[in-house]
Parts: C-alpha cells; sequence; structure tokens
C-alpha cells in the first residue's frame, strides 16, 4: 500500500532519455472506477521554487506510461510528443490525453 504523500515524494524519470521530470503536482482520478489514470509533472524541469512558483506549465502522464514504481523513482516511459507542455489550455481539445 503507498500513500498519497509517499507517492508525490518520488522523482519522476523518462526511461528513453533519462530526464528528471520533477515529482508529482497533481493526480488525475477516476472516482467511478476507484482508479489513477495519469499523474502531472511540472513542464519544465526546475519550473517551480519549493513547489510555490510556476509558469502553469505541465505535462499529464497516463498511468499506462509508467513503467515501474520504484523505492525513490517512477520510472516513465514518454517521447518528444507527449512531453510537449499545455501552454495554452483554451486552444486545446479538453478531452485529449495521450
Amino acid at each position: 500500500m503507498l500513500k498519497i504523500s509517499e507517492f508525490q515524494a518520488k522523482d519522476v524519470v523518462n526511461v528513453l532519455d533519462g530526464k528528471n521530470l520533477g515529482q508529482i503536482t497533481d493526480l488525475e482520478l477516476n472516482v467511478s472506477l476507484g482508479r489513477i489514470d495519469a499523474i502531472v509533472v511540472p513542464g519544465k524541469v526546475n519550473a517551480k521554487f519549493l513547489g510555490l512558483f510556476g509558469n502553469g506549465n505541465e505535462i499529464v502522464i497516463p498511468w499506462r506510461n509508467i513503467v515501474k514504481i520504484g523505492r525513490d523513482v517512477i520510472l516513465v516511459r514518454l517521447d518528444e510528443t507527449i512531453m510537449a507542455p499545455i501552454t495554452d489550455p483554451e486552444n486545446m481539445n479538453t478531452n485529449y490525453r495521450p
């Protein structure tokens, strides 16, 4: 069993290029099915100072892209097209998640 606070304290690392994407800032929950659909990390590495200041960009990582949840890190598989941060949500189809 893993608590949300423990889950959010782990670094998220892309296995394709070894980049540390940061720590989880949010979760997308499917309440009716009782599961996590996606994790959300900052759009730019080091874009936030102690989690207080940021530019609002984020990367939504579908649960199916999580390769392994380890003791200290969460390994994900993301290519460049998925990692493009959402910069203008008004012009995005809000139902689309890669």
